[in-house]
């Protein structure tokens, strides 16, 4: 590493400040994140074990949302020991490759859930759109397929916004990074160099699956719904209304949560950086704790697995 013109030449370590203006309250700001953490490691954990063991669960909704539970894990593993790391032991320093390696498994994680989420959707609309041809359609093969391409769109997309990082910014004005973890825009905006490429991909990714995925969930939905209401019994109304409650609240606190801090991240310029960065975490952590909660109420079969566990006198 060395100096030319006052910037840094490819620097080997990296510096994350945790949340800007908050350093000092952020020992306790870590400890309802912990919490968050916990309780979200603890239900998602619980979710794959009793979708697992229990057989009548293996049907297409419980199988997706094993996969979203493991993906909840996967993504808030990523932060959380890093981000409590700043927060309550005063370890800022990360390696560059490891930064960008977090930046990667993060926006992956992310767009992975996105797949998972569009899934159920469509999972959704073929049991109640065409009920006959669910079975047919939804295989255990299907699942495979869908499980391995929602993966490889991820990791594929998002491993440009890396390579560019790593082999077009040479750079940097500063080490430090303004975040609580190793975000995208937040690493790409030390650099001294034009980051227009840089940050045309991030919105390309952006808008190609996420913006794809919710218009074809709310296409969904809507043929769901118009299904829905010609139903001429009121009960059957109310169950197939019923099935998709939990789905509609995790699509609406993934994507609501999701675009209100894109979007104050890029065009909130008077908003202070903390509510940035405190946003960025809440969406980051917040479905990983809600999922496992939303489903756990409004799905009867996991509450009966539960009760059995908890409530059962006979441990079988």
């Amino acid at each position: 590493m060395f100096n030319l013109n006052g910037t840094v030449f490819m620097p080997p370590v990296l510096t994350l400040i945790g949340i800007p203006g908050l350093e000092s309250v952020q020992f306790w700001i870590g400890i309802p994140f912990c919490a968050m953490y916990i309780i979200a490691l603890f239900g998602n954990s619980m979710l794959l074990v009793i979708i697992k063991s229990e057989c009548s669960l293996h049907e297409p909704m419980y199988l997706f949302l094993a996969m979203l539970g493991a993906t909840d894990i996967a993504l808030s593993t990523c932060i959380l020991p890093k981000m409590l790391g700043i927060f309550w032991f005063h370890l800022p320093k990360i390696y560059f490759d490891a930064c960008l390696f977090q930046m990667w498994l993060i926006h992956k994680f992310q767009c992975i859930e996105s797949g998972i989420l569009l899934a159920m959707a469509l999972d959704h609309y073929v049991a109640i759109c065409d009920p006959l041809r669910h079975a047919t359609i939804f295989t255990h093969q299907l699942l495979t397929q869908i499980g391995v391409g929602v993966m490889l769109r991820a990791a594929l997309l998002v491993a440009p916004c890396l390579i560019l990082i790593k082999c077009w910014l040479k750079h940097y004005q500063t080490t430090v990074v303004s975040h609580s973890y190793c975000e995208h825009m937040a690493i790409v905006k030390l650099a001294a160099e034009d980051i227009r490429i840089n940050k045309i991909y991030g919105l390309f990714v952006a808008f190609a699956i996420l913006g794809f995925d919710i218009i074809f969930i709310t296409l969904s939905y809507i043929q769901i719904f118009l299904t829905v209401f010609n139903l001429l019994q009121k009960e059957a109304r109310l169950k197939d209304f019923n099935t998709c409650i939990a789905h509609i609240c995790v699509f609406l606190e993934f994507y609501l949560l999701g675009f209100f801090s894109f979007f104050t991240h890029r065009f909130g310029f008077h908003i202070p950086s903390y509510i940035h960065i405190l946003l960025f975490n809440l969406y980051l952590l917040v479905p990983p704790l809600l999922n496992p909660i939303v489903y756990g109420v409004k799905t009867k079969q996991i509450q009966d697995r539960v009760s059995k566990i908890f409530y059962s006198k006979d441990p079988s």
